[in-house]
């Protein structure tokens, strides 16, 4: 995938939690375009293994002079957002994948409505750039538990279209009051908890929105779990994957070359063929059906494990 190195350019706490970064090429030059929804890679060095992390980007889609993500720090993660929080600072040098959209918006909707809860926030705000441009007629709605943990607050302008739903304020989001009276042909998008988007798929089903108008994100990060082992049939050779690395990223250091975009469990990329599975995966995916998980014959290494005796990857 093509990447750049890239300047960190400004490091501003949002929230005791959400760190906003900024990008720039370090000779000044124009960096690729991108539309609203669009995400990068960010690599991170990490203590000798190299952590590669999606996120989403929040500037203005058409603006070239830098690029924008907002970092949740998570210390029962991995180490990817603690790294950003702990070792970046202005003027480092990180490498940086052109921005991929796997949650663009669908320009063909008469209307397009946004839910965010939490970070989710976060690809809507370059959306939201793009629909203002185009004059599209839209509306936000905005959850988190507190405002002060409500970094969006920070990001986002102040419309009549936009409302915020503050938990700790008696404000809960209601998506079934979202989504009823709403003209046909919109299109809804959610990004955040899986609670969250599955309460909006569930108030759509209920009101009989069809299935191509709803688009939802929840990229993962890699969960840690128990250390396990996994065998490459075509070179028989045998790798461990450590309690806190990713099966994807276990093979890139044995240098197995697998194609990838999020590296978050969602645009399907490094799917991988299981020969041989006396075990259990652990699928934490949102790219494989139920019946794909329950034969236990495909992996996507990006975000799932495994715990059992054997494990051979068609690699």
């Amino acid at each position: 995938m093509t990447s750049l190195m890239l300047r960190v350019t400004e490091v501003a706490p949002l929230t005791p939690l959400v760190t906003r970064f900024r990008f720039e090429h370090p000779e000044g030059a124009a960096l690729p375009l991108f539309s609203g929804g669009a995400h990068v890679v960010v690599e991170m060095p990490d203590e000798g293994t190299l952590r590669r992390n999606a996120y989403s980007l929040i500037s203005d889609p058409l603006d070239g002079s830098g690029y924008e993500i907002a970092v949740r720090r998570e210390d029962g993660g991995r180490g990817g957002s603690r790294y950003m929080h702990s070792h970046v600072a202005v003027g480092d040098m990180l490498r940086v994948t052109a921005p991929v959209n796997l949650f663009g918006l669908d320009l063909r909707a008469r209307r397009h409505v946004l839910i965010a809860g939490g970070i989710g926030i976060t690809p809507m705000l370059s959306q939201l750039r793009q629909l203002d441009r185009l004059q599209l007629p839209y509306e936000l709605h905005y959850a988190a538990r507190s405002r002060s943990e409500a970094a969006g607050l920070k990001l986002l302008p102040e419309a009549p279209q936009i409302h915020v739903h503050i938990s700790e304020e008696g404000n809960r989001m209601d998506p079934g009051a979202i989504l009823s009276g709403q003209p046909l042909g919109t299109h809804v998008y959610t990004c955040g908890p899986e609670g969250l988007i599955a309460a909006v798929e569930d108030a759509a089903g209920r009101l009989g929105w069809p299935g191509g108008a709803l688009h939802s994100e929840a990229f993962l990060a890699p969960p840690p779990g128990k250390p396990f082992d996994v065998t490459l049939a075509r070179s028989g050779v045998t790798i461990t994957v450590g309690a806190h690395q990713s099966l994807l990223e276990a093979l890139e250091a044995a240098g197995v070359k697998i194609p990838w975009s999020c590296r978050g469990g969602a645009c399907g990329q490094c799917e991988s063929a299981v020969l041989s599975c006396k075990g259990r995966i652990e699928h934490n995916d949102h790219w494989l059906s139920d019946d794909d998980r329950a034969a236990q014959a495909k992996i996507m290494p990006c975000v799932s494990r495994f715990q059992g005796e054997e494990l051979i990857l068609e690699r």
